[in-house]
C-alpha cells in the first residue's frame, strides 16, 4: 500500500476536530440542525427517504434523536401528522436518549417505542431505540430480546451487532471468548458485501477496552501485544482485505465508523502504510470509540495516531 500523497497530507492540520456522529452525511446534518430550530420538514424527507435502507435509518434517526428539542418537535411533527410512522420514530428514538440521560423514565421510553412499532411493524429501527434503552439500562433478557426483535426485521442490522459486541465484550472470560465466536459467526454468514465483515476487529477493540477497563492488561495498547496476536493479526487481515475489495465504496451510513476501528487496529499492529491510507480516506470523520478507550481524549489520540503513520509510511 503506498503512502497517501504529500499534498494530501499538507492539510491534515487544518481538519476539523469534529465527531459529528453524522459523520459525512450533510444532508443529516443539516436536518439535525434545522430540527434543532423547531424545523422538522427535512426531518420528515430524510426519514421518508430511508424506509427500507434499514441501517441507514437507525443512523439517522439516532442522529436526529440528537438534536436540541428534538423530543419537543417530534411531539409536534407527531400532532401534525399522527399517522406518520416516521414521526412515532423520532419521538421514540429521542424519548429513549431522554429516558438513558435520566431525563424521563424508560416505561415512557418504552410506550414511545411501542407507538413506533405499532405504525410499523416491519421496521427494525423502534427495536434499535430499544436495544439502545437496554443496553443502558434495561436487564440482560430485555437487551436479547430486543436484538432478536430487530433481526427477525433485518438480520445484518450493523449497529445492532456493534452494541451486541460490546456487551458481550465484558462478560466473564472463557476459552474461546463469546465475543470472538460471535463476531466471526456473524461476518462468516453476512453477505459478501456486508460491512459485518469487520465485525471481529471491532469485537477485538471492544474486548481490549473491556480487559482495560477490568485492570486485567495495560491500558496502553502497546504494552499488552493484544494486536499482535494471532486472532489479531488473521481478523485485522482479513478486514483489510474486505475492505479492498468491498468497502471502498461509499454507500453505508456507517461506513466511517468501521473505518476508525480497522486504522486503530492498523496502526497499532504497526502496519503504517495501511493505516495511513485508512486515516486519508478517514478524513476529519473521528469516532470516539475506539479513540477514546482506556479515558483517551479520542480528538488527540486519533490525531498522534494519524501523524505518525504519514510520517513512517
Amino acid at each position: 500500500m503506498t503512502p497517501p500523497p504529500r499534498s494530501l497530507r499538507l492539510g491534515r492540520r487544518g481538519q476539523s476536530r469534529s465527531t459529528d456522529p453524522a459523520l459525512d452525511d450533510t444532508a443529516l446534518a443539516a436536518a439535525r440542525d434545522a430540527l434543532s430550530r423547531g424545523r422538522w420538514a427535512d426531518a420528515r424527507t430524510l426519514l421518508t427517504a430511508t424506509r427500507e435502507d434499514w441501517d441507514r435509518r437507525g443512523h439517522r434517526a439516532l442522529v436526529l434523536a440528537q438534536a436540541t428539542g428534538s423530543h419537543t418537535w417530534a411531539r409536534e411533527w407527531q400532532l401534525a401528522e399522527p399517522e406518520s410512522p416516521d414521526a412515532a420514530l423520532l419521538l421514540a428514538c429521542a424519548t429513549v436518549r431522554r429516558a438513558v440521560r435520566g431525563k424521563t423514565s424508560p416505561d415512557a421510553a418504552e410506550e414511545a417505542a411501542t407507538a413506533a412499532e405499532r405504525l410499523a411493524p416491519d421496521d427494525p429501527t423502534p427495536w434499535l431505540a430499544r436495544l439502545l434503552l437496554a443496553h443502558h439500562q434495561g436487564a440482560e433478557a430485555d437487551f436479547r430480546d430486543a436484538f432478536d426483535e430487530l433481526r427477525v426485521r433485518h438480520r445484518d442490522h450493523h449497529h445492532a451487532h456493534h452494541l451486541m459486541t460490546t456487551r458481550l465484550a465484558t462478560t466473564s472470560a472463557t476459552t474461546p471468548h463469546p465475543v470472538y465466536e460471535f463476531a466471526r459467526t456473524t461476518a462468516e454468514h453476512a453477505p459478501a458485501d456486508s460491512p459485518l465483515a469487520l465485525l471481529p476487529v471491532v469485537a477485538h477493540a471492544e474486548r481490549f477496552q473491556a480487559l482495560a477497563a477490568s485492570g486485567e492488561i495495560p491500558p496502553d495498547p502497546a504494552a499488552t501485544g493484544h494486536w499482535v496476536s494471532r486472532r489479531a493479526r488473521a481478523a485485522v487481515r482479513g478486514a483489510f482485505d474486505w475492505w479492498l475489495e468491498w468497502g471502498t465504496e461509499e454507500n453505508h451510513a456507517r461506513r466511517l465508523v468501521d473505518l476508525n476501528y480497522l486504522a486503530y487496529a492498523k496502526y497499532h499492529e504497526g502496519r503504517m502504510a495501511e493505516a495511513a491510507a485508512l486515516f486519508q480516506r478517514i478524513g476529519p470523520h473521528v469516532t470516539p470509540a475506539p479513540w477514546s478507550f482506556t479515558g483517551r481524549d479520542a480528538h488527540a489520540a486519533f490525531a498522534a495516531a494519524r501523524e505518525h503513520a504519514f510520517r513512517m509510511a
